[in-house]
């Protein structure tokens, strides 16, 4: 190992939050049994928030963002995990209350780890990294509520998102017939790719009425929701009779309005997915999933690489709306 290596730190002075490449040591790590060399990490929304300092997300400063990571057991005090072991962190409170992956090096506790199933190089398990795992516990979720193939489509709101773009794949690839919705026009042909059969503007699935009805013609017989707000508003009032909504994300904002009618009369299902806390054996089972049956077909294509010193671009994109797909941040200069 290093003495020193290379990071992406963000700091507070006042009120301004800025992030720097810095040099750091392992004594600067947090506290934890096991010592991983990150071969990569990725970049989603809130880790968007924890480098501008927006959401509430980081708690204490100097941080080291990332919330993901995908790399090399280096150092370990625990029996159970050895040096040389490739493993993925997710959840729990890496890159948020911790330091997270945007360094060569990172330390956590052992029971944050999960090994990297065999079938999966530390590129696929972080082009997955939270949103493909996120986009797992979704299906899950719905298929463990009676979802099936054959009752009718499912709507994927912000597809060209990392959790949207994964969802769409795995639903497809998994029979279902997949609806997408998007802002980003010039990106319907990599939906139909991914394996949409419909694909929808965003207005399509914003509720803009000031007092909808609460209900509306019956469409979806589920949905893949990474919005919330008005689009969550409108899903409920439009989901089948017992239907499926399982609601991951809130870049459309965390408000939304609503009435009891589609629970009490449709039967309407919402779902919340939280895949920080999700509880280990549960978390590795997604895991050999997302390593197997549940690999999205086109996983290579939805990824591409950067470096800390193309983060804060990136990071202002994503906070935008711009990404498509999943940025994997290398932690280097």
């Amino acid at each position: 190992m290093k003495d020193r290596f290379t990071a992406y730190v963000v700091d507070k002075q006042d009120d301004q939050v800025e992030g720097r490449i810095d040099s750091l040591s392992l004594e600067d790590l947090p506290t934890g049994e096991v010592t991983i060399k990150v071969a990569y990490s990725s970049l989603n929304y809130k880790d968007g928030l924890a480098c501008t300092g927006r959401g509430g997300v980081v708690r204490q400063y100097p941080h080291v963002p990332g919330v993901d990571a995908a790399g090399t057991v280096v150092a370990s005090e625990s029996a159970d995990i050895g040096v040389g072991e490739r493993v993925v962190i997710t959840g729990y409170d890496f890159g948020v209350g911790s330091f997270g992956g945007y360094a060569e090096y990172a330390r956590v506790p052992a029971a944050w780890v999960v090994r990297t199933p065999d079938m999966l190089s530390d590129f696929e398990a972080m082009a997955l990294g939270t949103a493909g795992f996120t986009a797992a516990m979704c299906l899950l979720a719905m298929e463990r509520n009676g979802m099936t193939p054959g009752q009718g489509s499912i709507l994927v709101t912000g597809a060209t998102g990392g959790v949207g773009s994964i969802a769409v794949d795995i639903l497809a690839q998994q029979g279902y017939t997949v609806a997408a919705s998007t802002g980003k026009a010039e990106q319907h042909d990599l939906l139909r790719e991914l394996g949409a059969s419909q694909i929808l503007s965003r207005d399509d699935v914003n509720l803009t009425d000031a007092k909808p009805r609460p209900l509306l013609k019956s469409i979806w017989a589920g949905a893949v929701d990474t919005v919330g707000g008005s689009t969550l508003s409108g899903l409920i009032r439009t989901t089948q009779h017992g239907g499926n909504i399982a609601l991951c994300g809130l870049v459309g904002g965390h408000d939304f309005a609503g009435t009891v009618i589609p629970f009490l009369l449709r039967g309407v299902n919402l779902l919340g997915i939280d895949s920080v806390a999700c509880p280990m054996s549960y978390r590795q089972a997604i895991w050999q999933r997302l390593a197997t049956d549940l690999k999205p077909r086109h996983l290579v294509r939805l990824a591409r690489v950067i470096t800390l010193t193309e983060l804060p671009r990136a990071v202002d994109e994503i906070l935008q709306g711009k990404v498509t797909g999943r940025l994997l941040v290398e932690p280097r200069a």
